[in-house]
């Protein structure tokens, strides 16, 4: 297999090929090109912690915006790919809310020219390598929109109500990747995942936040009364569930990744709080926990999110293999002991400033 992976120096997209260039060659694939535009939440180096034989001859860096067309093509040409892992994609609600073009420009343009890219170079393949390419769009339990405190979590047939301008730009990328396989036959498949989390993960996300202004004795912002409830999922459990989908789930399908860990924001706190304390005692003796602070909660936020992953769990034979209370403990392990890594980005490529903001 020779993969394109779009937004490989990202979260999620780094812990895939982290998990994708662990496994040996026969298993996984014969190359990985990580296309990404570095903006500014993109980790520059998001495998130096591998050992470069693992990457010799297997993994291939491009500095490129999905957007850009003649790009793709060239890339296409040149490696002929066998599938496609779609990730890159402008993320943070925050950032949406006060301005939605760069979604717009990324994830649904982004989306619309890689898909044009992908079907032609389809078009120039036997029929063996047309049945057996995939394109695998990689999406949010956010197109859903909202629900109420008991009802059921979200199945693969629940209607799309995006209520931000990221979710929004989300549920239009799902529905061109539909498109192209309905209209046009791409050999599609879309995945919605609930929040992930772990190490590496940029500061504006909530868990990072936390961690990084507790470290600094800040305060820890919570939107509103912090009774947001999120289903949390840790990343590495979700590059799994991304592998075994990209290899096993049939064109036109649709999967739920979810960590089964659904917990209020302020639960979410107490608990990170909880393990510093354990990990990293203050000098004064007191817990973290006195530092959260409560801030006005920002436009249309969503109080719950929950998905229903026993569609992956059938078909595909994936569960999270970490629960929350480990997968927390490892990540502020991680953190802790990963301090430089935090200190760059905080003085380099995220302004200071955007540490008081919830997201």
């Amino acid at each position: 297999m020779r993969l394109l992976v779009t937004g490989g120096c990202g979260f999620i997209g780094s812990h895939f090929l982290r998990h994708l260039l662990r496994l040996p060659p026969a298993e996984a694939s014969a190359l990985v090109v990580n296309l990404d535009a570095l903006t500014y939440a993109a980790d520059p180096a998001p495998l130096d912690d591998l050992d470069p034989a693992v990457l010799a001859g297997r993994y291939h860096f491009v500095h490129g915006d999905i957007t850009d067309r003649p790009l793709l093509d060239r890339l296409f040409a040149e490696h002929a790919f066998d599938a496609v892992v779609h990730l890159a994609a402008e993320s943070h609600v925050d950032r949406s809310i006060e301005s939605a073009d760069a979604f717009v420009h990324t994830n649904i343009l982004g989306t619309q020219r890689l898909l044009d890219a992908a079907r032609a170079h389809l078009a120039t393949r036997p029929p063996t390598a047309r049945a057996a390419f995939r394109f695998l769009h990689v999406s949010t339990d956010e197109v859903y929109g909202s629900l109420a405190p008991d009802a059921p979590a979200f199945t693969e047939t629940s209607p799309l109500a995006p209520n931000s301008p990221y979710a929004a730009s989300k549920a239009s990328a799902d529905l061109l990747v539909r498109a192209a396989f309905h209209t046009h036959g791409l050999p599609a498949i879309v995945t919605r995942c609930s929040n992930n989390y772990g190490p590496r993960q940029f500061p504006e996300k909530l868990i990072p936040l936390l961690l990084l202004n507790a470290l600094e004795h800040r305060p820890l912002p919570l939107y509103g009364d912090g009774l947001q409830i999120r289903d949390w999922l840790h990343v590495a459990d979700h590059a799994e569930a991304l592998w075994l989908a990209l290899r096993r789930a049939a064109p036109g399908s649709l999967y739920h990744f979810g960590g089964h860990a659904e917990r209020t924001n302020l639960a979410l706190a107490l608990a990170l709080c909880t393990e510093l304390d354990r990990q990293c005692p203050r000098a004064d003796g007191a817990s973290y926990a006195a530092l959260i602070t409560h801030v006005a909660d920002r436009p249309g936020h969503d109080r719950r999110y929950a998905i229903d992953a026993s569609r992956a769990r059938a078909d595909l034979g994936w569960q999270p293999r970490r629960d929350l209370p480990s997968g927390l403990a490892e990540t502020v392990a991680w953190y802790l002991q990963n301090r430089p890594w935090c200190a760059a980005i905080t003085a380099t490529r995220y302004a200071r400033q955007r540490l008081g903001l919830a997201p």
